[in-house]
C-alpha cells in the first residue's frame, strides 16, 4: 500500500525559506517518478518539480533557481527546499508518486503561506 505524508509547511515572510518533507512507503523508488505539485486557491494543481530514479530533475520555470528537489532513498524521504519565497508561492503543496504505468498517488498536502 502506497502512502505519502507531507510535512514542513507553514507561514513564512517573503524572501524566507522552508523545507518540505514527504515520507513515502510502499514504493520501489526505481519504478516511480516522485514530485511536488501545488495548488493555490482558485487555481489548478501544477507541477513544481519532479525527479526520476535516474535521477533526472525537472522544475517549473517559476521556481528554477529558488527551489531544490531531492530524495533520500535510505530514509524513504523526498524534500523540497524552497528559498527566496514569494507571495505567489502560497499554496497547498502535494507530494506525488507516479508509477511507470502512470498509476499515481498523492499525499494529503501541506499548506505554505508566504506573507508579511
Amino acid at each position: 500500500q502506497v502512502q505519502l505524508v507531507e510535512s514542513g509547511g507553514g507561514l513564512v515572510q517573503p524572501g524566507g525559506s522552508l523545507r518540505l518533507s514527504c515520507a513515502y512507503s510502499g514504493i520501489i523508488r526505481g519504478l516511480y517518478t516522485m514530485g511536488w505539485y501545488r495548488q493555490a486557491p482558485g487555481q489548478q494543481r501544477e507541477l513544481v518539480a519532479d525527479i526520476t530514479s535516474g535521477p533526472r530533475i525537472n522544475y517549473a520555470d517559476s521556481v528554477k533557481g529558488r527551489f531544490t528537489i531531492s530524495t533520500d532513498i535510505a530514509k524513504n524521504m523526498m524534500y523540497l527546499e524552497m528559498n527566496s519565497l514569494k507571495p505567489e508561492d502560497t499554496a497547498n503543496y502535494y507530494c506525488n508518486a507516479r508509477h511507470f504505468t502512470d498509476k499515481t498517488y498523492w499525499g494529503q498536502g501541506t499548506r505554505v503561506t508566504v506573507s508579511s
